[in-house]
């Protein structure tokens, strides 16, 4: 593909952010003309206080959130893609969603708290549990094969503990977990959000930064360790900037299912290539755009309330990964 090609690809995926992140200020359960919206986005709307208020302080943390969330899980599944040359790896497939899992549930059953602040600390101090945990492994085995299911039986463990825990608890704590789970773009203050974007961005540059060893890796690591590339190192800043993103989200947001698996495959599609150099920042984009179609999908107007997160994302998951599944021979994803 040209770079011109691809530069178009970006823009327009850019612009269809940008759009979309202006919808998620706009509609909603509560209906408020688009005038009033940038009235109260410029600071000059002197109409009802309630509608400010939904805007500053409900949508607009809300579209932000679901911007960097989606950035982050789509990073993840990409670079854990290429990592393990499998099209259906994703941010949850080393178990660090689970260890961010178990460890609210820990809390909230366990413990019976019920503080948002001891849940963001209970699924980072999870989640880095895991990655410690898989860390360690990826200095013992040399195959990343093995790893990935090491990553599997890992996430089974956790989701054991964690049914175990369901059992136990009393039902009241078992729903609170439940409702946890479903995933919240809207469970992030403006008053939290800027320590979970300062992560996530520390998270992405990261990323970017890693794009000459994601693309060396694409043609094995045998080739990347002859072309100069320290594989151990690559593997570990790769499997430490996933869990970061990935840790940090499901602190933050809850499970978000499907969208760090799928995106990828989507920015692939669109771009025709496997070149990180513009594959990397085009997925970025797309997770952001599709956390934001999702977030959208939510809370639009007639729905009766506002619909669970993981009701929604794998609308969009589901039919990307199967068509990947069914066209798997004919599409070349690591080349």
């Amino acid at each position: 593909m040209s770079a011109r090609t691809r530069t178009t690809a970006i823009t327009v995926t850019a612009i269809a952010v940008i759009l979309l992140f202006a919808a998620n200020l706009v509609f909603g359960a509560v209906r408020i003309p688009i005038r009033d919206v940038l009235g109260i986005l410029a600071g000059s709307f002197d109409g009802r206080p309630s509608w400010s208020e939904i805007v500053l302080h409900s949508r607009l943390p809300q579209a932000v959130t679901a911007l960097l969330a989606g950035a982050s899980l789509a990073c993840a599944g990409l670079m854990l893609q290429t990592l393990f040359h499998n099209p259906l790896a994703g941010p949850s497939i080393l178990g660090i969603s689970d260890g961010a899992n178990l460890g609210v549930a820990i809390v909230m059953i366990y413990f019976a708290s019920t503080s948002y602040i001891s849940s963001i600390l209970a699924a980072f101090v999870g989640a880095a549990a895991i990655l410690v945990v898989i860390i360690w492994f990826s200095r013992k085995l040399r195959n990343n094969v093995m790893l990935l299911i090491v990553g599997i039986m890992v996430g089974y463990l956790a989701s054991s503990l964690i049914s175990i825990l369901n059992f136990r608890a009393s039902a009241d704590k078992v729903h609170q977990f439940v409702m946890w789970g479903m995933g919240d773009f809207s469970a992030v203050s403006v008053e939290k959000l800027p320590v979970y974007a300062a992560v996530v961005l520390a998270g992405l540059v990261l990323a970017l930064l890693l794009t000459k060893p994601l693309n060396t890796l694409l043609l094995g690591e045998s080739y990347a360790s002859n072309l100069g590339v320290n594989v151990r190192r690559a593997r570990l800043l790769i499997l430490l900037c996933t869990g970061i993103l990935t840790a940090a989200t499901t602190a933050f947001c809850g499970p978000v299912s499907f969208i760090g698996l799928a995106v990828p495959h989507i920015a692939r599609l669109l771009l025709g290539s496997s070149n990180h150099k513009a594959l990397l920042p085009l997925t970025i984009l797309s997770g952001a755009g599709i956390a934001l179609l999702c977030n959208l999908i939510t809370v639009l107007p007639g729905q009766g309330g506002v619909l669970p997160l993981s009701a929604v994302t794998p609308l969009v998951g589901a039919p990307v990964i199967i068509y990947v599944i069914v066209n798997r021979r004919n599409i070349q994803y690591f080349n």
